[in-house]
């Protein structure tokens, strides 16, 4: 095996991102900075603009590090592929990937991640006395009109995600981790929701359980059919949990 390719620990010492002083700036005070006079408004403001071009700078080189890693899998294999590879396809060091990703798995699991955000905090925010699985539907919903709505640039991103997971054992264990972990997430939610103890009282894992069951099985479904179009994939998704009602009705 390729050392490179192995992760670090943790990200480098270092980050050029943060704060840095200009020249002459050094031990300078907040009296010797030269912004006396500078109304709190107008200072805050440039503040806030040079923070947001860092940030959008930032999230450039995620994308393209992100981009060129998932190119270099569906072209080569997640394996075979270093980390030495995908930086040098960005012109950019090592250190600025491990600022971005403690290890390669990251890349294409950190996109996902995105998703469990957006269901979650759409759950959170479910009318209070909603159904526990209607709220889990709904909340779905919204995962998937973002992943449908999404710019041509983010569909090819979601496609080329599912089909390295899918091509890959190693990926394939680190969404199931990822399933356990989410479904342990969303079983406290509902239990908050529904004000049962999540230890004692095993409804909510139970509700849970059917809901990402379906969820990936429809996933998985798409693969097999080799569907990667986002809206026929969202579009799926949204089938199969519509159907755990109606199979939990008229088969168990």
């Amino acid at each position: 095996m390729d050392r490179r390719s192995e992760p670090m620990s943790a990200a480098p010492v270092g980050d050029p991102s943060g704060p840095t002083r200009e020249p002459g700036q050094e031990g300078l005070g907040q009296e010797g900075t030269g912004q006396e006079g500078f109304g709190q408004e107008g200072f805050g403001q440039g503040g806030a603009e040079s923070a947001g071009l860092r940030e959008r700078k930032k999230q450039r080189t995620r994308l393209a590090l992100v981009d060129a890693a998932l190119e270099l899998f569906v072209e080569q294999g997640y394996e075979e592929t270093t980390i030495d590879e995908i930086v040098a396809a960005v012109e950019v060091s090592q250190r600025t990937f491990f600022r971005y990703f403690a290890t390669k798995e990251d890349v294409v699991m950190g996109f996902l991640g995105d998703h469990d955000r957006i269901l979650r905090e759409a759950l959170a925010a479910r009318p209070p006395g909603e159904r526990p699985f209607t709220a889990l539907y709904e909340s779905l919903r919204v995962v998937l009109r973002t992943i449908a709505k999404g710019d041509p640039t983010d569909s090819a991103r979601f496609r080329r995600v599912r089909q390295v997971i899918e091509a890959t054992p190693s990926l394939m264990a680190a969404q199931m981790a990822r399933y356990a972990a989410a479904t342990e997430t969303l079983a406290a939610e509902i239990a908050r929701r529904e004000g049962v103890d999540p230890v004692a009282d095993l409804r909510p894992k139970i509700v849970v359980a059917f809901f990402m069951a379906a969820t990936k099985i429809a996933f998985e479904d798409c693969a097999r059919l080799d569907i990667w179009d986002t809206g026929r994939v969202a579009a799926r998704v949204e089938e199969a949990v519509a159907l755990v009602g109606e199979t939990m009705r008229d088969w168990v």
